[in-house]
């Protein structure tokens, strides 16, 4: 099963992903998560960044996945790569090759979880704070999602306490998730 969290930087995706794979860890199912892969990126990022550095980021997550998919069977992804495709239209606009094999990608996840953006970042010494750039990838990662129909489940921008309760009730109903708890 592979879940991921999307939105823009700063909004809470990683705190989710640590909370949803410890309560899986917890149910005896073996978990892996994904970290958010343009940490690690050798070239620039945020507003500085390079198409160079975009394509690595989103071919790099795309590689993660399939590692981490082939040693657990759960892996929860801090992004997705509609999300690290938004930095790269942002910053390049669309990238049509690109674009076509980031929607067929999108289909190897069995849930998104759509992070909402409230207007305040974290600064954690690595992304952009920014408001003005992380309300426009938000809206980007909105516009994709709208455009190619893909489903995801929206939590609840003044319900941050409860967003983790509200992920594992869906994961744990989904087929897949009853399916690796039995």
């Amino acid at each position: 099963m592979k879940i991921a969290f999307i939105g823009t930087h700063g909004v809470g995706k990683t705190t989710l992903c640590y909370e949803l794979a410890a309560a899986l860890k917890r149910e005896g199912v073996h978990v892996d998560i994904v970290k958010e892969v343009a940490r690690l990126s050798p070239l620039p990022i945020n507003q500085k960044t390079s198409l160079e550095a975009q394509t690595w980021i989103f071919l790099t997550q795309m590689a993660e996945e399939i590692r981490s998919g082939s040693q657990h069977d759960a892996v929860v992804c801090d992004r997705s790569v509609l999300d690290n495709y938004a930095y790269m239209m942002l910053a390049f606009g669309r990238q049509l090759p690109i674009e076509r094999f980031m929607h067929h990608w999108m289909k190897s996840y069995d849930l998104l979880f759509k992070v909402p953006f409230t207007g305040h970042l974290a600064a954690d010494g690595v992304r952009d704070t920014d408001t003005f750039f992380a309300e426009s990838i938000d809206q980007l990662v909105d516009k994709l999602l709208e455009e190619r129909s893909i489903p995801f489940e929206r939590l609840e921008p003044g319900n941050r306490p409860g967003w983790i309760h509200r992920v594992k009730e869906v994961v744990l109903s989904h087929p897949k998730g009853q399916k690796r708890l039995l």
